[in-house]
């Protein structure tokens, strides 16, 4: 019997991965062009002093970049910007997308409206965005403004992205704002796909809206949760737009990233041998972290 399962189990995996296979290849073909060669090849530039305009022929240099990584403080400075940064954002992000999906859930009138109103940050141009929050940022502008307006004039306007302390939070909250879009609307097609049958029940026997949501919402939206928090993790991680337009990473590193260690090196200082050791080893702590988010939070699969 338990034979005759397992062979069950195999046609099945076997006629589900041809079918899958016509939609894999178009996905596959361009991230082994666009992913896996220019990994490869920035492993094997990781290896040479190759500079971006040089008469100079490049020559192999064994370990000395990933030697030279390890004395470099800007590095590590923009990879603690980097984690702190994941470790505001993805869970403040998460969570309000969450919120969000649930109000736009609701059947009333309008709400599609909201659903557009709150995804269009999303499609909007990064660089578009930064240059407007810019502008919200400046001494003169609607922010400190606010501030001045709900304090009774008692808040005095700084430049709120050339002050130390506040210029990665200003950044931090623009970067929530701009992709919260995309993650509702994420969470949004999970919550359509809730059974309604389970809330009816759940009413029947007297379970209030809170542990409705505790026992059922949630629960059920484990998978897309998942999916959620990687992405937004790998996002977070690739934060350079923002930081880049606003702040060059300033004032005095406090914004400055990873990315944009890697991209100054890279073509303002021209080390593409080097540059292209910090890329392998920032891909590397990426995936690192992915994989132990994926341990953490496994999936539920459907079992035929």
């Amino acid at each position: 019997m338990k034979k005759a399962e397992k062979s069950r189990k195999k046609i099945y995996k076997q006629r589900g991965f041809k079918q899958a296979l016509p939609f894999l290849l178009p996905a596959s073909i361009l991230l082994f062009v666009f992913l896996i060669i220019p990994f490869f090849f920035a492993f094997y530039l990781s290896f040479t002093n190759t500079r971006l305009i040089s008469p100079i022929p490049p020559r192999f240099v064994g370990f000395s970049n990933y030697v030279r990584m390890l004395g470099d403080d800007l590095f590590g400075k923009a990879l603690l910007n980097n984690f702190y940064f994941v470790a505001i954002v993805v869970p403040l992000q998460t969570i309000f997308a969450l919120f969000l999906a649930i109000l736009v859930n609701q059947k009333i009138k309008g709400s599609t409206t909201f659903r557009t109103i709150y995804f269009l940050p999303t499609v909007t141009t990064m660089v578009v965005v930064a240059v407007i929050w810019t502008f919200l940022y400046h001494p003169e502008g609607t922010i400190n403004a606010i501030l001045s307006f709900i304090t009774f004039g008692k808040w005095e306007p700084i430049d709120l992205l050339n002050t130390e302390r506040i210029a990665f939070p200003a950044i931090m909250l623009l970067s929530i704002w701009q992709g919260v879009g995309f993650q509702m609307l994420i969470f949004l097609a999970g919550l359509q796909e809730i059974p309604e049958s389970l809330y009816e029940a759940a009413t029947i026997d007297g379970a209030n809206k809170w542990k409705q949501f505790i026992y059922i919402t949630l629960p059920q939206l484990k998978n897309t949760s998942i999916f959620v928090i990687i992405s937004t993790t790998i996002l977070a991680f690739k934060l350079f737009d923002q930081v880049y337009i606003m702040t060059s990473g300033g004032p005095n590193y406090s914004t400055y990233t990873v990315m944009l260690h890697i991209y100054n090196q890279g073509f303002r200082m021209q080390n593409v041998g080097y540059a292209s050791s910090l890329t392998v080893i920032f891909f590397l702590i990426i995936l690192g972290f992915s994989l132990i988010q994926r341990i953490f939070l496994r999936e539920e699969r459907e079992v035929f």
